[in-house]
Protein backbone atom coordinates (compact mmCIF):
# COMPACT_ATOMS: atom_id res chain seq x y z
CA UNK A 1 0.00 0.00 0.00
CA UNK A 2 1.43 3.35 -1.06
CA UNK A 3 1.79 5.81 1.79
CA UNK A 4 1.69 9.55 1.26
CA UNK A 5 4.19 11.31 3.50
CA UNK A 6 5.30 14.92 3.68
CA UNK A 7 8.79 15.91 4.74
CA UNK A 8 10.05 18.75 6.86
CA UNK A 9 10.95 20.70 3.71
CA UNK A 10 7.43 20.19 2.32
CA UNK A 11 5.82 21.73 5.40
CA UNK A 12 8.33 24.58 5.52
CA UNK A 13 7.67 25.44 1.87
CA UNK A 14 3.91 25.28 2.42
CA UNK A 15 4.05 27.69 5.37
CA UNK A 16 6.36 30.05 3.51
CA UNK A 17 3.93 30.08 0.60
CA UNK A 18 1.24 31.40 2.95
CA UNK A 19 3.34 34.36 4.12
CA UNK A 20 2.85 37.84 2.67
CA UNK A 21 5.31 39.13 0.12
CA UNK A 22 7.88 41.79 0.97
CA UNK A 23 11.33 42.47 2.30
CA UNK A 24 10.28 41.73 5.89
CA UNK A 25 9.12 38.24 4.89
CA UNK A 26 12.30 36.53 3.69
CA UNK A 27 12.27 32.93 2.42
CA UNK A 28 15.87 32.23 3.37
CA UNK A 29 16.10 29.30 5.84
CA UNK A 30 19.02 30.96 7.67
CA UNK A 31 16.89 33.87 8.92
CA UNK A 32 15.15 33.89 12.31
CA UNK A 33 11.80 33.63 10.61
CA UNK A 34 13.02 30.72 8.48
CA UNK A 35 14.35 28.89 11.55
CA UNK A 36 11.02 29.31 13.35
CA UNK A 37 9.16 27.88 10.37
CA UNK A 38 11.68 25.04 10.17
CA UNK A 39 11.02 24.16 13.82
CA UNK A 40 7.27 24.09 13.21
CA UNK A 41 7.80 22.00 10.08
CA UNK A 42 9.71 19.38 12.11
CA UNK A 43 6.74 18.98 14.47
CA UNK A 44 4.33 18.57 11.56
CA UNK A 45 6.65 16.00 9.99
CA UNK A 46 6.63 13.89 13.18
CA UNK A 47 2.83 14.04 13.31
CA UNK A 48 2.62 12.88 9.71
CA UNK A 49 4.97 9.97 10.34
CA UNK A 50 2.97 8.90 13.40
CA UNK A 51 -0.36 9.20 11.57
CA UNK A 52 0.94 7.17 8.63
CA UNK A 53 2.36 4.52 10.95
CA UNK A 54 -1.04 4.24 12.63
CA UNK A 55 -2.48 2.88 9.39
CA UNK A 56 -0.07 -0.04 9.70
CA UNK A 57 -0.11 -0.28 13.50
CA UNK A 58 -3.89 -0.58 13.63
CA UNK A 59 -3.74 -4.04 12.02
CA UNK A 60 -2.84 -6.91 14.40
CA UNK A 61 -0.54 -8.56 11.84
CA UNK A 62 1.75 -5.53 11.75
CA UNK A 63 0.99 -3.81 15.05
CA UNK A 64 3.69 -2.64 17.43
CA UNK A 65 2.58 0.37 19.47
CA UNK A 66 -1.02 -0.83 19.75
CA UNK A 67 -0.11 -4.46 20.50
CA UNK A 68 -0.66 -4.07 24.29
CA UNK A 69 -4.15 -2.70 23.62
CA UNK A 70 -4.95 -5.63 21.34
CA UNK A 71 -3.80 -8.03 24.07
CA UNK A 72 -5.90 -6.35 26.76
CA UNK A 73 -8.98 -6.39 24.50
CA UNK A 74 -8.54 -10.12 23.79
CA UNK A 75 -7.69 -11.13 27.39
CA UNK A 76 -4.11 -12.06 26.53
CA UNK A 77 -1.80 -13.54 27.76
CA UNK A 78 -3.95 -16.64 27.68
CA UNK A 79 -4.43 -18.64 30.88
CA UNK A 80 -3.50 -21.84 29.03
CA UNK A 81 -0.60 -20.73 26.87
CA UNK A 82 0.91 -18.14 29.22
CA UNK A 83 2.91 -15.07 28.14
CA UNK A 84 4.21 -15.11 24.58
CA UNK A 85 7.91 -14.65 23.88
CA UNK A 86 8.85 -12.19 21.15
CA UNK A 87 6.93 -9.70 19.05
CA UNK A 88 6.08 -12.15 16.27
CA UNK A 89 4.58 -14.71 18.68
CA UNK A 90 2.51 -12.04 20.43
CA UNK A 91 1.12 -10.91 17.09
CA UNK A 92 0.38 -14.50 16.08
CA UNK A 93 -1.65 -15.11 19.23
CA UNK A 94 -3.62 -11.89 18.73
CA UNK A 95 -4.47 -12.84 15.15
CA UNK A 96 -5.30 -16.42 16.15
CA UNK A 97 -7.78 -15.29 18.77
CA UNK A 98 -9.35 -12.72 16.46
CA UNK A 99 -10.03 -15.18 13.64
CA UNK A 100 -11.13 -18.03 15.92
CA UNK A 101 -14.86 -18.48 15.34
CA UNK A 102 -15.22 -21.37 17.79
CA UNK A 103 -16.93 -24.68 17.15
CA UNK A 104 -17.63 -28.13 18.55
CA UNK A 105 -16.80 -30.32 15.58
CA UNK A 106 -13.93 -32.76 15.36
CA UNK A 107 -12.37 -30.72 12.57
CA UNK A 108 -12.37 -27.65 14.80
CA UNK A 109 -10.50 -29.36 17.64
CA UNK A 110 -8.01 -30.95 15.25
CA UNK A 111 -7.37 -27.56 13.67
CA UNK A 112 -6.98 -26.02 17.11
CA UNK A 113 -4.31 -28.57 17.97
CA UNK A 114 -2.60 -27.96 14.65
CA UNK A 115 -2.33 -24.25 15.40
CA UNK A 116 -0.52 -25.18 18.62
CA UNK A 117 2.03 -27.29 16.77
CA UNK A 118 0.35 -30.72 16.96
CA UNK A 119 -0.68 -31.68 13.41
CA UNK A 120 -2.19 -35.03 12.48
CA UNK A 121 -4.32 -35.51 15.59
CA UNK A 122 -7.44 -37.67 15.53
CA UNK A 123 -10.52 -38.07 17.70
CA UNK A 124 -12.08 -41.26 19.06
CA UNK A 125 -15.74 -41.11 20.12
CA UNK A 126 -17.54 -43.68 22.27
CA UNK A 127 -21.18 -44.76 22.18
CA UNK A 128 -23.27 -46.64 24.74
CA UNK A 129 -23.85 -50.37 24.27
CA UNK A 130 -27.43 -50.88 23.06
CA UNK A 131 -29.67 -53.74 21.95
CA UNK A 132 -28.44 -53.25 18.41
CA UNK A 133 -24.77 -53.49 19.33
CA UNK A 134 -22.65 -56.45 18.32
CA UNK A 135 -21.59 -59.12 20.79
CA UNK A 136 -17.96 -58.06 20.48
CA UNK A 137 -18.66 -54.36 20.99
CA UNK A 138 -17.30 -52.79 24.22
CA UNK A 139 -19.73 -52.26 27.08
CA UNK A 140 -19.66 -48.48 27.13
CA UNK A 141 -22.66 -48.09 29.43
CA UNK A 142 -24.23 -44.91 30.69
CA UNK A 143 -23.24 -45.85 34.25
CA UNK A 144 -19.54 -45.56 33.43
CA UNK A 145 -19.96 -42.21 31.68
CA UNK A 146 -18.34 -43.34 28.42
CA UNK A 147 -21.07 -41.92 26.11
CA UNK A 148 -19.94 -38.48 27.30
CA UNK A 149 -16.23 -39.18 26.88
CA UNK A 150 -14.07 -38.70 23.82
CA UNK A 151 -10.39 -39.17 23.29
CA UNK A 152 -7.98 -36.80 21.59
CA UNK A 153 -5.19 -38.79 19.97
CA UNK A 154 -1.85 -37.02 19.58
CA UNK A 155 0.62 -38.86 17.28
CA UNK A 156 3.69 -37.66 19.17
CA UNK A 157 5.18 -38.37 22.57
CA UNK A 158 4.96 -34.80 23.83
CA UNK A 159 6.89 -33.72 26.90
CA UNK A 160 8.21 -37.20 27.70
CA UNK A 161 9.87 -37.58 31.10
CA UNK A 162 11.54 -40.85 32.14
CA UNK A 163 12.51 -42.10 35.59
CA UNK A 164 16.28 -41.80 36.18
CA UNK A 165 18.77 -42.64 38.91
CA UNK A 166 18.24 -39.18 40.42
CA UNK A 167 14.43 -39.40 40.43
CA UNK A 168 12.53 -39.56 43.70
CA UNK A 169 10.90 -42.76 44.90
CA UNK A 170 7.46 -41.17 44.57
CA UNK A 171 7.97 -40.13 40.93
CA UNK A 172 6.37 -41.99 38.04
CA UNK A 173 8.49 -44.35 35.94
CA UNK A 174 7.42 -42.45 32.88
CA UNK A 175 5.11 -39.63 31.94
CA UNK A 176 4.29 -37.30 29.08
CA UNK A 177 1.73 -34.82 27.91
CA UNK A 178 1.34 -31.22 26.75
CA UNK A 179 -0.21 -29.05 29.46
CA UNK A 180 -0.89 -26.27 26.93
CA UNK A 181 -2.65 -28.55 24.44
CA UNK A 182 -4.77 -30.24 27.08
CA UNK A 183 -5.76 -26.94 28.68
CA UNK A 184 -6.85 -25.43 25.35
CA UNK A 185 -8.80 -28.50 24.21
CA UNK A 186 -10.54 -28.99 27.57
CA UNK A 187 -11.53 -25.33 27.68
CA UNK A 188 -13.10 -25.56 24.23
CA UNK A 189 -14.75 -28.96 24.80
CA UNK A 190 -18.50 -29.23 25.51
CA UNK A 191 -19.09 -28.80 29.24
CA UNK A 192 -20.89 -32.13 29.68
CA UNK A 193 -18.05 -34.20 28.23
CA UNK A 194 -14.81 -35.63 29.59
CA UNK A 195 -11.78 -35.35 27.32
CA UNK A 196 -9.15 -38.10 27.37
CA UNK A 197 -5.71 -37.69 25.82
CA UNK A 198 -3.68 -40.39 24.13
CA UNK A 199 -0.07 -39.81 23.07
CA UNK A 200 2.08 -41.78 20.59
CA UNK A 201 0.91 -43.77 17.61
CA UNK A 202 2.60 -47.08 18.48
CA UNK A 203 1.00 -47.54 21.89
CA UNK A 204 -2.44 -46.51 23.05
CA UNK A 205 -1.53 -44.77 26.30
CA UNK A 206 -4.40 -42.94 27.92
CA UNK A 207 -4.66 -40.27 30.57
CA UNK A 208 -8.03 -39.33 31.98
CA UNK A 209 -9.36 -35.83 32.48
CA UNK A 210 -7.22 -34.51 35.29
CA UNK A 211 -5.84 -37.52 37.19
CA UNK A 212 -2.19 -37.90 36.21
CA UNK A 213 -1.85 -41.13 38.16
CA UNK A 214 -4.59 -42.96 36.25
CA UNK A 215 -2.55 -44.09 33.24
CA UNK A 216 -3.58 -47.29 31.49
CA UNK A 217 -2.77 -49.27 28.37
CA UNK A 218 -6.16 -49.74 26.70
CA UNK A 219 -6.31 -51.56 23.39
CA UNK A 220 -10.05 -52.01 23.47
CA UNK A 221 -12.02 -50.03 26.00
CA UNK A 222 -14.44 -52.30 27.76
CA UNK A 223 -12.51 -55.50 27.03
CA UNK A 224 -9.89 -54.82 29.74
CA UNK A 225 -11.76 -52.94 32.49
CA UNK A 226 -9.37 -54.15 35.17
CA UNK A 227 -6.66 -51.72 33.94
CA UNK A 228 -8.70 -48.67 34.96
CA UNK A 229 -9.58 -48.97 38.62
CA UNK A 230 -11.76 -45.87 39.03
CA UNK A 231 -14.23 -45.61 36.15
CA UNK A 232 -16.11 -42.79 37.89
CA UNK A 233 -13.17 -40.51 37.22
CA UNK A 234 -14.17 -40.52 33.55
CA UNK A 235 -17.73 -39.41 34.18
Amino acid sequence: MERWTFTRADFRSAMQALLPRGRVWPRDASTVQGQVLDGLAAAYERQTVDATALLVDAFPVTTTQLLPEWEVSLALPDACTGPAVGLAERRRRVVSKLVDTGGQSGAYYIGLAGSLGFPGCTITEYAAFTAGSGCSDPLNTADTGWPHAWRFNVPVQAGAVSFTATSGCDEALRGWGSAVLECVIRRAAPAHTAVLFGYRADEDWLRDGGHAEDWGLLDQIGSQPEIVEDWSALA
